[in-house]
Formats: C-alpha cells, sequence, structure tokens
C-alpha cells in the first residue's frame, strides 16, 4: 500500500476540518505532511515555491457563478491574498498567497455566499465541468446544467466517494460545439438522439477513461451507453464506485480510471454497469456534437429573445481582484448577476439585453477584456506554471503571451490556432488536445540549462478525437517565436493531424539556412489532413 492509501484509511480525510483552528494556533510548519495532503480535500495547497503560503481551489460547478460570489473571491484576494486570480481549464477560481491564520474566515465568507472548495483536489470527483453557456445558446442539443447540479448534490461530502484511488475528472454537456474537451475525461456525457419506441429522444452518450495526464493523452472509450438527463445520476454512480471498488491502489502514476477501462475493455465496463443497476441499458445514440469547435468567445444571441451573451477573453485565464469584481459589478449593471467560466479560462455575462449591448461594449474593461480578440492570443491557454507550482518545470504565463506576442508580429496573416502551455506532463494546460501543444521542461544548450518545450500537433477532441504529435524536442524558450513561424503556417494548411492510410514519413524541417538552435530535435512524423 503507498503511503498516500495508508493516510486515508486512517481517517476520511474531511475531518481535517476540524483541525484548522489548531494549525492557525500553531503556525504552517506544525502541519504534518499526511495532514499537508489531507488539506487538498478542502482545496488547500500548500505550495513549494510559496513556503508559508496556500493556494485555494474554489469549486465551481459547470463554471457557473454569480456577481456576489465573484465579488466575494475578489476580496479574499485582496484581502488574505496576492490579488491574483486565476481561472482553470476546469472551470475553476485559484486563490494565492493566503495563510492558514486566515483559512477559516476565508471559509466563513466563502460559505455565507454559497461557495465551497470541497474535494477540489486530491483523490475525489473534481468540479465537474460543463458548457458555460448551458441554457443560453439556441443550438444547444438539451441544457446540461441541472445534471451538473444533481450530481455534483450528489457526490458532495458523500462519505462513498471521498476516497477513489486517484482524481476523477466529470464533465456534462448538452452543446455541440465540443468546448469542454469531453474525450480528456474520466467520465463524459455528450449530446446524443436516439430513436426509442418511433420517438426521437435527446439524452447523452458515455464515454469513460480519458485523461491527459499520468503518460499522456488517452481518448476516452466510448461505453454504448445512452441515458436520458433523468437517469444520469444512477449510472453515474455506478461508474464511479467501479473505479472507487476496482480501480488500482498501489502505484499511484497507473492508478487513473483510464488505466481500468484499458484493462477490461468497453464491452466488460459495461456488463459490470448493468450488474451494478440491475437492469439493462440503451445502447449509445446518434452523437450530436458538431466537429468544429467553439470556446464562446465573442457577443452572442441567446435562446431568450432580447438577449446576448458576452464571452470575454482573459489572456491565460489570471485576472486581478480589482478586474474580477468589475466585472461582476458588469454582470449586475448590464445583466442579471449572472457569470459563467470556461474551459479557455474565459469569462461569460450572459442576458445583456439588446439596448444595454452597446453601452456593455464601451466599457473600460472591455479594453483589457477582449470581446472580439485576435492574433495568436485568441485561443491561448496556460497552467500555472512554476511561479506557484512545484511540478511546473518552467513559467509558463508570462512566456506564453510573450511568445504569442512575437508570433503575431512575424504572422500578420496567420489564422490563429490554438497554443496551450504546459509547465510539466501533468498536462494541467491540455497541450496534448491544442493546434499547438507546448510541453514545459528544462533542456541543456550549449553547456547552459535553459527553459525549454516540446512542441505537439494536432491533438483534438469531439467526434473524431485524435493524438497530438510531438514534432521538436528541446526548443528554447528564447528561440521559440522563431521556431513556431515555420509550424504554424504548416499547421494551417496541412493540419498536421496523423492519418490513417498509409503514407511515406518525411520531416518537419526548418529551411535550410536556418538550422534548429541548440540541440532541438526535429521528430520524423506522417503528415497529411484529416
Amino acid at each position: 500500500m503507498n503511503k498516500v492509501e495508508k493516510f486515508k484509511k486512517e481517517k476520511d480525510s474531511l475531518e481535517i476540518k476540524n483541525d484548522l483552528a489548531r494549525f492557525a494556533q500553531e503556525g504552517w510548519e506544525s502541519i504534518s505532511e499526511d495532514d499537508v495532503q489531507r488539506l487538498k480535500w478542502y482545496g488547500l495547497f500548500l505550495r513549494k515555491p510559496t513556503p508559508g503560503y496556500f493556494m485555494l481551489r474554489v469549486r465551481i460547478p459547470n463554471g457557473l457563478t454569480y456577481s456576489h460570489q465573484v465579488k466575494t473571491l475578489a476580496d479574499i484576494a485582496d484581502t488574505y491574498g496576492n490579488g491574483v486570480i486565476d481561472i482553470t481549464t476546469r472551470q475553476q477560481v485559484q486563490l494565492r498567497h493566503l495563510r492558514i491564520e486566515n483559512i477559516l474566515m476565508v471559509f466563513e465568507m466563502m460559505d455565507a455566499v454559497g461557495l465551497t472548495s470541497l474535494q477540489t483536489g486530491m483523490d475525489n470527483v473534481r468540479n465537474i465541468m460543463g458548457c458555460p453557456v448551458a441554457g443560453l445558446q439556441s443550438t444547444e442539443v438539451l441544457n446540461g446544467f441541472p445534471l451538473v447540479a444533481a450530481l455534483n448534490q450528489h457526490i458532495l461530502e458523500n462519505r462513498e466517494f471521498t476516497n477513489l484511488p486517484r482524481k476523477f475528472n466529470m464533465a456534462v454537456t448538452g452543446c455541440p460545439h465540443n468546448c469542454i474537451e469531453a474525450e480528456t475525461q474520466d467520465l463524459a456525457l455528450v449530446p446524443a438522439r436516439k430513436v426509442i419506441d418511433g420517438e426521437e429522444v435527446t439524452g447523452f452518450n458515455i464515454l469513460a477513461g480519458g485523461k491527459l495526464g499520468s503518460g499522456g493523452y488517452r481518448i476516452a472509450t466510448p461505453l454504448d451507453i445512452f441515458v436520458r438527463s433523468e437517469d444520469a445520476v444512477e449510472v453515474c454512480d455506478a461508474i464511479i464506485r467501479l473505479y472507487r471498488d476496482y480501480g488500482d491502489r498501489e502505484t499511484r502514476t497507473a492508478n487513473r480510471f483510464a488505466f481500468l477501462v484499458e484493462e477490461w475493455g468497453e464491452e466488460r465496463v459495461r456488463a459490470e454497469v448493468v450488474k451494478l443497476l440491475k437492469r439493462p441499458l440503451q445502447t449509445a445514440g446518434e452523437d450530436a456534437r458538431e466537429i468544429k469547435k467553439n470556446d464562446h468567445v465573442g457577443i452572442f444571441r441567446q435562446k431568450q429573445p432580447g438577449m446576448n451573451y458576452v464571452g470575454l477573453k482573459v489572456v491565460t485565464g489570471r485576472i486581478t481582484g480589482k478586474s474580477f469584481r468589475e466585472a461582476g459589478e458588469l454582470a449586475e449593471r448590464y445583466g442579471n448577476g449572472d457569470i459563467r467560466l470556461t474551459p479557455s479560462q474565459n469569462l461569460v455575462l450572459p442576458h445583456v439585453s439588446d439596448k444595454k449591448l452597446g453601452d456593455l461594449l464601451e466599457e473600460p474593461l472591455l479594453k483589457e477584456l477582449l470581446y472580439a480578440p485576435f492574433g495568436m492570443t485568441r485561443h491561448l491557454v496556460s497552467c500555472v506554471g512554476s511561479d506557484y507550482c512545484s511540478m511546473a518545470t518552467i513559467e509558463t504565463k508570462s512566456r506564453a503571451v510573450q511568445v504569442s506576442r512575437e508570433l503575431e508580429k512575424k504572422l500578420d496573416d496567420a489564422t490563429p490556432l490554438s497554443i496551450h502551455w504546459s509547465g510539466c506532463p501533468a498536462g494541467c494546460g491540455n497541450h496534448l488536445v491544442a493546434d499547438v501543444g507546448l510541453l514545459g521542461k528544462k533542456a541543456r544548450v550549449k553547456g547552459k540549462v535553459v527553459d525549454a518545450v516540446d512542441i505537439y500537433v494536432g491533438g483534438r477532441t469531439g467526434p473524431n478525437p485524435a493524438l497530438a504529435t510531438r514534432i521538436m524536442e528541446n526548443v528554447p524558450c528564447d528561440d521559440l517565436a522563431d521556431v513556431l513561424k515555420h509550424v504554424v503556417p504548416y499547421h494551417t494548411r496541412e493540419k498536421m493531424h496523423p492519418v490513417r492510410r498509409k503514407r511515406k514519413p518525411r520531416s518537419v524541417r526548418l529551411p535550410d539556412e536556418e538550422e534548429p538552435p541548440g540541440n532541438i530535435r526535429v521528430i520524423p512524423v506522417a503528415m497529411g489532413s484529416a
């Protein structure tokens, strides 16, 4: 039994809340290593790059929050933190530089506005993702938010699910536009249609065993199961229990649900679910998603007459407490206080009437958070990086912005692509499902160790998912813009997705007069349009 399983066996980690007052009195250095890990069940992370200070991860199911909650989070960041707020790729919020002495006050402030950080870390069902414009867009197949809320209520503080073999990521979407990277999730419900008893029914197909970390991107397996909304909680409950009871608890690097699905196969997983439910299941319906992807940034008509939602770009998801508070105020002034966080680390302000839309677009904050972003920052995503995460090998957020700006100058008319940065193989920046994915590392160049990346291309999710292809290794970050100016135009033309038919491999090469700097390795790969 590994050390994590040993301390989990001693007591349920949710009980750590009873020790917070003592920790506050005795100081952070008094907290044992086991208790440091248990605090993650409450979303509290003691990070090595910032000794004595905690990061707090706030659970935002479906990314749906409200102005009074946003303003409270801004107050916490400015009063007890360092004024920095990060929107994550799981539609959550992370606050930084909090001291253990203030945590109980922070929890009281959050509780007063209906927020929690429960089960946002370690071996839990993490924040349940959903389409950020659920219930708003006229093209959605069905509104997945009520199901997200029901699942969250079923799982949160349920001791049946607070000791899983490892983390468990879930997503539910009724959106046809592939906005939540469903194939990367341990369990995902995607929109589908099926004819039952002569009548077309809308519901969800179930995917299982997707992941990004722990060995790379595994595309989730379709379980050939169709569920209606009213049956989905029961079916999801059964699948999570399978993982709880049969997942590997020995080697933490090999105990994601993906490994169990890989070992058992789709037919056995389905059969075991049927056994738990003691009733048959409908086979999968027709996938109702489209190939194209939409991150919901921009101005869009809602299904509600005379209303619009406005998606705002938050570059790399990092925003100040001041700007976050202003976004909450705009949601009250121009909408109904509703705010949505997106998996691409952006904000959506919904319920803006036609009458108020013009005035909103003139607000000063929308000069910082653009509703019509352009250039290489348009689809830019980044993990936290080494500033605050001990797992990251390089700083990512400011580096991502710098490289994108340089690339824009070198490529005036290139079609903006999704460029995702991850500072380590855990893949929190979702680099393996981007047009261009960058994985941070250290590399030795001319005898000096420098920040570098491996370059991946062509990863994608949706009805036709594809694994990313690594085409270059050890590219120094200082040379990255010069290297990408050759990769991006080629990717735009060829799309660089691996083809199913055999084709003679050829290498992606820089022009002869521009040899790769340092020890960049260019990897031969098979090319072609998908």
